[in-house]
């Protein structure tokens, strides 16, 4: 089953900084058919003006995932981190027991478009954590590459959840075949180009839960940039 989630219906919100697609309900946007898959919680689209940002605030009990599409995100956080996160790179922060940090633009005169996932943690109360990885160099393969994981195999970033993602951002039209286990989830989020999964079609913003299935076709054009989310 393949429950298509396309952009134009997604939550809107303009603050004029910040332009925020919400693919679940978040914040003041409240959908409830649209609360998030397995233990997926958040799917954020955001572009920053550039010098601006979201100033320290708290998090506590999520895994939060960060992937720069245009620009940069400059992070701070209270473990002591100060990182610049750019287009190829991923980031985990495991909020734990508890964080504060900040994101913000410093590119004054360029937007930066990021996706920002929000994941339920498999067990609460664990120490806060960081980690964040370059994934430019495998990226260039064309080819659909895993860059978080639970324990961390083949390089990937490492989740506090039994989460598989993984990333293709092509050059070239491309197709893969996938077995997929009937009692796992799965969630695509196009970025650029269009994606085709069996016969439907999803195209920049379009997102898609799929349940109930033991193999995807998933076919996509040049010059197309999305995530596949392997759930428990």
């Amino acid at each position: 089953m393949i429950k298509i989630r396309y952009s134009a219906d997604r939550g809107l919100a303009n603050h004029g900084w910040l332009n925020s697609h919400h693919t679940f309900s978040f914040a003041e946007y409240y959908d409830p058919s649209y609360m998030g898959l397995s233990v997926l919680r958040v799917i954020n689209e955001d572009q920053i003006q550039g010098g601006t940002g979201f100033n320290t605030h708290s998090h506590k009990d999520m895994e939060i995932i960060s992937y720069v599409i245009e620009g940069a995100l400059e992070h701070k956080d209270s473990m002591g981190n100060a990182t610049l996160i750019q287009p190829g790179e991923v980031q985990r922060m495991s909020a734990g027991t508890g964080v504060q940090h900040s994101e913000f633009n410093h590119l004054k005169q360029e937007k930066t478009h990021f996706l920002q996932i929000w994941i339920m943690p498999e067990k609460m109360g664990v120490p806060p954590s960081y980690d964040q990885k370059s994934f430019e160099e495998e990226l260039n393969s064309n080819d659909l590459i895993l860059v978080v994981s639970k324990t961390g195999k083949n390089h990937s970033v490492s989740i506090n959840q039994d989460v598989n993602i993984y990333a293709c951002k092509s050059t070239k039209a491309g197709h893969k075949q996938l077995e997929t286990s009937i009692d796992r989830h799965a969630w695509i989020q196009v970025i650029k180009g269009q994606v085709q999964i069996d016969y439907e079609v999803l195209k920049a913003g379009d997102g898609a839960a799929i349940e109930k299935v033991t193999s995807l076709d998933i076919k996509w054009v040049e010059n197309s940039e999305f995530l596949l989310l392997d759930l428990p």
